[in-house]
């Protein structure tokens, strides 16, 4: 192997990703005095916190009645009692002052009549525990909220003076030989040189993995780097298995619709013109929560009510709005359904299909956003230096299902967390560690073999067959036998990675050798996703198993822990699912049928 040349760099705390979980962690460490680091693939505005449209909960009850204890409850049973309660707590409670910073901070919000914080409904949102109406608890900027977050992050990022490494790829997580993590080791693309960041602490805020589905409403950037570096650090991955199909992907395309379309009153139809959610909820009609309403069109198109040639998709009908509502609240939902479908939303209704979303499982954190793991029997471990927030994490606040706006909310409140918990935990200009002088070797030897690899096959054709597998047998709908199936084939293509051909040598923005890296890290997830998915005989959120169509608290009310290795042998553990609170505000919500 050559010798390849590492520059390093040595701060308090260093951030990997700059989305809104990132960036909200990077300016919070800077503000605390931190001498803080964000290392990002992207350029930060690009981020993929920027395609968030519908808006982020809290319970402000600027229009109507609202209390955080409701947003806790509603949570709880959103996450299909697989979310963990003092998490969720914390969440909801830290969501009002964590937004009115927002708003200090400059992020243009839509405003009410009397200047405050416009909030839409949103699906799974209610009042009095569920008995009372909608909740208003969505706080948005038109349908543009995650640009608006974004933007205001990165510009009081840069103005508490944090240091951004933009255009560099992470490659590993560094761990020293008791177990803590000491910094990453990441590659700028555009020079082709190798930083080692040496650090107290490392956050990963990488983003989700959904580009490993066929169909997602995710960037093609969001490849799960975070997940990929944990599990070859040897960490094990919590709720694999939970997959958020969003209801409303534009049909073909995948772009998101926001659920704040059906907040301001947009209607799903069947090729009756039938208002079918009626029949799945009655009470909260086409505002159910996300796995439900996606569940529900599969089952309107499987029964031969779809729309179009093919009869396989939904309508999404707006036309009843009127043009003042569309142009205030819903001006890029407009544009992209032109752009999109080559829909005018003001006459015609938009082609809609289930399309993946969300990852509920991710890296397992406690509430502070610091990694844990299953230890000696502790199954709450922390792993010393090692952070996780956003889509990356599991924390679990969302548990089986994540409620619409809880996303941008998660990012915001535990950016903030692990800002707080630094403060209060690291040294500014302390020690980042002593590192063995091999502690870069198998990375390197990794870029190596990778750099060169003159197998048979590209590494679009591998991701290829990885979303279609995946898209086929880990989709809204699962049973054993697809799952065994879709088991067995993922295996395969796992394996098959070793055969991979990477045509460019250099290291100089080169692309195909940095989705190959990409690609390493999604067939990691997604054959945890997949493993776990057949593992869990139950179901649940979004797990649904035709084979086992109950959900079975007293056997799977747990959270599943999975380890995939380099061999892509997998292992399968369990954690608790924490059943109480932080404090006496709140009582803890005891499992019951989840219905709407």
């Amino acid at each position: 192997m050559p010798a390849y040349q590492i520059q390093e760099h040595k701060f308090d705390m260093v951030v990997v990703g700059a989305g809104g979980a990132g960036l909200r962690a990077t300016f919070g460490l800077a503000q605390k005095g931190l001498k803080t680091a964000c290392i990002t693939k992207v350029f930060p505005t690009r981020s993929h916190t920027v395609a968030a449209q519908g808006g982020v909960a809290a319970a402000l009850a600027n229009m109507g009645e609202d209390d955080w204890r409701y947003h806790f409850f509603d949570t709880v049973k959103g996450s299909d009692w697989l979310g963990d309660q003092d998490a969720i707590e914390y969440m909801c409670k830290e969501a009002i002052p964590a937004i009115v910073e927002l708003e200090h901070y400059g992020v243009p919000f839509s405003r009410t009549e009397d200047g405050r914080i416009y909030q839409r409904p949103f699906g799974g949102m209610t009042t009095r525990f569920g008995e009372g109406p909608p909740a208003q608890r969505t706080c948005a900027a038109a349908d543009r909220t995650g640009h608006a977050i974004l933007h205001t992050l990165y510009q009081q990022s840069l103005a508490h003076d944090a240091q951004f490494f933009i255009e560099y790829f992470a490659l590993d997580l560094i761990m020293d030989q008791h177990g803590a993590c000491r910094g990453v080791l990441a590659l700028d693309m555009a020079e082709g040189t190798l930083h080692l960041f040496r650090a107290q602490g490392t956050v990963l805020a990488t983003g989700g993995y959904g580009r490993a589905y066929f169909s997602a409403t995710s960037a093609h950037t969001c490849t799960g780097d975070g997940g990929g570096m944990a599990l070859r650090a040897g960490l094990g991955m919590q709720d694999m298995e939970f997959v958020q199909f969003h209801p409303t992907g534009i049909y073909g395309a995948g772009c998101l619709i926001t659920e704040g379309v059906r907040g301001e009153g947009g209607i799903l139809r069947n090729s009756n013109g039938e208002r079918f959610m009626e029949r799945y909820a009655p009470s909260v009609k086409d505002l159910a929560p996300r796995d439900m309403v996606s569940r529900a069109m599969t089952i309107e198109i499987r029964e031969g009510r779809g729309v179009g040639e093919h009869k396989d998709h939904i309508l999404l009908d707006l036309t009843h709005l009127g043009p003042e509502v569309i142009h205030e609240k819903l001006p890029g939902i407009a544009e992209s359904a032109r752009i999109f479908a080559g829909v005018d939303v003001e006459k015609q209704p938009i082609p809609v299909l289930p399309t993946v979303h969300y990852n509920m499982g991710g890296i397992p954190t406690n509430y502070h956003g610091e990694v844990v793991q299953l230890r000696e029997g502790n199954p709450d471990a922390v792993v010393p230096g090692l952070y996780a927030i956003g889509e990356a994490a599991c924390v679990s606040v969302h548990g089986a299902n994540r409620l619409g706006s809880n996303s941008l909310l998660d990012l915001v409140v535990f950016g903030r967390a692990v800002a707080n918990r630094a403060a209060e935990t690291i040294k500014p200009n302390g020690d980042p560690g002593k590192l063995a002088s091999d502690a870069c070797d198998a990375s390197l030897a990794r870029l190596d073999r990778l750099r060169n690899a003159s197998g048979g096959t590209p590494t679009s054709i591998i991701r290829d067959k990885m979303q279609r597998t995946m898209q086929a047998d880990a989709a809204v709908f699962r049973t054993g036998e697809t799952l065994a199936d879709g088991v067995r084939k993922m295996r395969e293509i796992h394996a098959s990675f070793a055969d991979v051909r990477v045509s460019d040598r250099s290291l100089v923005w080169n692309s195909d050798l940095i989705e190959t890296f990409e690609l390493s890290n999604l067939l990691d997830q997604a054959l945890a996703t997949i493993v776990s998915a057949e593992n869990r005989q139950e179901s649940r959120g979004a797990h649904a198993r035709e084979d086992f169509p109950d959900r079975d608290d007293a056997n799977w009310q747990k959270h599943t822990l999975c380890w995939v290795d380099g061999a892509g042998n997998t292992a399968i553990d369990y954690r608790p699912v924490h059943m109480y609170t932080l404090t006496d505000d709140v009582a803890v919500v005891p499992p019951k049928k989840r219905v709407y």
